[in-house]
């Protein structure tokens, strides 16, 4: 999978809109070359949320471990929900999982290496290993966050 294939299938999902922070916008040059997806049927950057999912491009502070400062490397980040974070690594996001995890396997869904407590999964390059996973967990992301979305609506005041 590449970044743009990763894009395509996001875009592919209604209501999505896609943050790609560039020089002279505004974002901060660390997020540059960057991916960030929110669910906004009205295409505005919520403001009471995270997106559901990043690609990033670069090591950023005090995540040096995902090696992404190799060339053409990349890191898809995926809030898929508590069930399918358990599901995909074998333990429930505050639980201490496996200490010999290689935070820079390619290929290979593990826990966020910085917020997997937060139940945000992770796949470095990810390829014909993760390709059907990696869209499955996107989906269930994106599902969740719809369904944040609709709960903030129906509860604001009218």
């Amino acid at each position: 999978m590449t970044i743009d294939d990763i894009i395509d299938f996001v875009e592919g999902l209604d209501d999505v809109l896609t943050v790609r922070p560039a020089p002279g916008d505004g974002s901060p040059e660390i997020s540059w070359g960057d991916s960030f997806f929110y669910y906004s049927p009205d295409r505005v950057v919520p403001q009471a949320t995270q997106p559901f999912a990043t690609i990033v491009t670069k090591n950023y502070p005090g995540d040096e471990g995902s090696r992404l400062d190799r060339e053409g490397a990349f890191r898809v980040n995926i809030h898929a929900g508590k069930e399918a974070f358990i599901e995909a690594v074998g333990h429930t996001p505050r639980e201490q999982g496996p200490t010999d995890v290689d935070a820079g396997a390619p290929d290979t869904v593990i826990a966020h290496p910085v917020y997997g407590s937060a139940a945000w999964l992770a796949v470095v390059d990810p390829g014909s290993g993760t390709d059907a996973v990696t869209r499955e967990l996107l989906r269930k992301a994106h599902a969740l966050a719809r369904a944040r979305y609709e709960r903030r609506a129906d509860s604001a005041p009218r």
